[in-house]
Formats: structure tokens, sequence, C-alpha cells
């Protein structure tokens, strides 16, 4: 129970399916924070949502294993270049890693959570699904959770639309019913995030380069803090043009920049030893639906696996920054989740 709406609607969709449930907040940061699922008054929220709700409610500090897999990573990825997803992370190492661990060592058969997916099984095992809110799904956040993971999770407002999820917190007359979503990085506070990583990792200043023509456009004061496909900060060309982000090297202290038809990409690879596969392992050449950002539009691509493994698009989409996480659907049931990858570069020699 984070102490937002989702997860206390989904404690009280459980205890009224008959089930013995026992809430759960994460104490993840000790420092400064504003927003998300990391303040105090989150931890307060959830408790008086499940003194509502007459059920167990304790806290679990977790602080040591969050600094270590999510917030330590995500400054080690910004120092060389890469962009990060916090929020995956926390989920994959942190809510199904240590508190599923934690719970399973404590006699607890099932974790649930309130998020927008939805789980169902088939004849492969235990399946991961878009949520029936296609506005809210999170299924791009939990991509990477497997067939035996899946089997220990409990998803009750996946079948929901957050209009229902609100309209049943506020006849159970839950404080939550109203409470906006979390926003942003919950460990920065909001406008925070340059403070926070110059605090903790030495920021560069770097030259901005235009890719097409090799001229340089000036100067950016923190090569750490750029992201692929950024605009913010980097003007215009010569040519009158905006300029986006297409690539990031710390090593060289360059950003190459480009028109927005320059920087478009049509093959990424991935990491190879990120991927995860939901059920079987895909092979070069099948063709997979990809969502690159936690709210974007799925794209055609072809999965190529030889030396590297990499994504081929039917058409050149916008550029993904490495770090970022590619989430794969199935072409013939697009709502299925078969697998998920780190985004690592654009491929080599690609648009």
């Amino acid at each position: 129970m984070s102490g937002g709406v989702d997860s206390s609607v989904a404690a009280a969709e459980l205890r009224d399916a008959g089930h013995e449930v026992v809430g759960c907040t994460l104490r993840l940061w000790g420092g400064e924070s504003d927003s998300g699922c990391c303040s105090a008054a989150d931890v307060d929220d959830a408790r008086r949502v499940a003194q509502v709700l007459e059920i167990d409610h304790h806290v679990f500090n977790l602080a040591d294993d969050f600094d270590e897999h999510v917030v330590g990573p995500y400054v080690t990825a910004h120092a060389s270049g890469r962009t990060p997803n916090p929020c995956v992370e926390c989920n994959r190492s942190i809510k199904f890693g240590a508190l599923l661990a934690r719970a399973t060592r404590l006699g607890f058969e099932r974790l649930a959570t309130g998020h927008h997916a939805r789980v169902s099984a088939s004849d492969q095992g235990f399946e991961l699904r878009r949520g029936r809110d296609a506005s809210k799904d999170q299924s791009y956040v939990l991509g990477f959770l497997d067939s035996d993971v899946l089997a220990k999770v409990l998803l009750p407002i996946g079948t929901m639309t957050k209009a229902e999820v609100r309209a049943r917190a506020h006849a159970l007359g839950l404080r939550t019913a109203a409470k906006p979503d979390s926003q942003d990085v919950c460990f920065i506070p909001r406008g925070r995030r340059d403070g926070f990583l110059a605090a903790r990792t030495t920021l560069t200043s770097g030259a901005v380069v235009d890719r097409a023509t090799g001229a340089h456009l000036g100067t950016v004061p923190a090569l750490e803090l750029m992201t692929v496909g950024q605009r913010r900060g980097i003007g215009h060309g010569p040519d009158g043009e905006p300029r986006f982000v297409a690539d990031v090297n710390v090593t060289a202290r360059t950003v190459l920049v480009g028109r927005r038809g320059d920087v478009v990409v049509s093959e990424l690879e991935v990491d190879r030893g990120s991927v995860a596969w939901a059920r079987r392992v895909l092979q070069d050449g099948d063709r997979v639906l990809v969502q690159s950002s936690a709210h974007g539009a799925v794209a055609p691509a072809t999965l190529r696996i030889d030396a590297s493994t990499r994504l081929d698009f039917d058409l050149p989409i916008r550029p993904v920054a490495p770090g970022q996480l590619a989430v794969l659907y199935s072409t013939d049931d697009p709502e299925l989740v078969v697998g998920a990858a780190t985004i690592a570069r654009r491929a080599p020699g690609n648009a």
C-alpha cells in the first residue's frame, strides 16, 4: 500500500472477495521528497486506509535495498550518459524482488499491488496483459515479470478504469479517493534533479555538435543531464530549425544534435543480458509490437538476434534514450506482454 488510491482500492477489493489481507507500506527513502510514494505523508495515508478497511498494516524498511538497487544505479547511469527509469527498477528489485521474497518467507501466498495491469493464466503459464484503462495502463513498467513471478502476484484493479477506482474509494470513504497520482521520480523533489545529481556525481560541460555537418553549435553545462530525444535547452541550428539530442557521449564530451528528421531511428540494440522473456524465448525474425516509454504508442518491429539483439522497426521512430525499457507485445494479441529489454543504443549504421 503506497498511500495512493489504486493500492487502497486493491486492498479493499481483495478484502471484499474474502481474502485475508495484510497491508504493507515500504519505507524506501530517508531523504527529502515531495512526490510519489516516498514521503512520510504517504505512509500515514496507507495506515489510515488500513484502519478504515480494518486490516492489519505493517511498514517495512527497505531503504538500503532501494539505495543500492535504485538510487545508486540511477546516478551511475546518468554519469555514463544513459537515461534510467527508476520506477521500472524499483518494481523489479524492490516490490517484486525484495518485498516478494520477504512476503514469501513470512508465509503469504500472494503479493498484490495497485498497478493497472492484468494477470491471466494459460496453458503456457501466467501472463501479463494491459490494464482495462488504456490511459492508465502500467503493463510497461511490469514488462520484465516472468511467469514464475506472476504466479505469485494479484492485480485487483487491472479490470477497472481509474474513474471506477476513485468512485469505489469515495464509496468506501477512503481519504485517498481524490489524491492525485504520483508524478516524477519519487526520491527527487520536483525541479531538483540537477542538484540531486550534482551532489552525487561530477557534472561536466560538453560541446554541442551538429550530427549532419559536424558544426559546433555551442556548449551545455552538464552532459550527464542530457537525454536522447531532448529538445529543451538545445536551441536552433544555423538554418533556424530546432535541434534535438541524437546522442550523448560522456567520454568524448559531446552532444550530437540534429533536426527532427535527422534523429529518428529505424533500429535499436538492446542489452542482451537484460532481456526477459515472459513465456517463451522469442527467435530471430519474430514480429513484435514495441513500446519504449510508459505512455508511448507501440511500433511494429522485427526481432533480430545474431551477434547482437536488435529491434528492426517497420518505420522510423522517435529516438529512444539508452537505459530506457523496451516492452514487447504480441502482434496476434496486442494486450499480451511477451518480453522486455533495456535499450543499449541506436544500432550502428541505421537511419
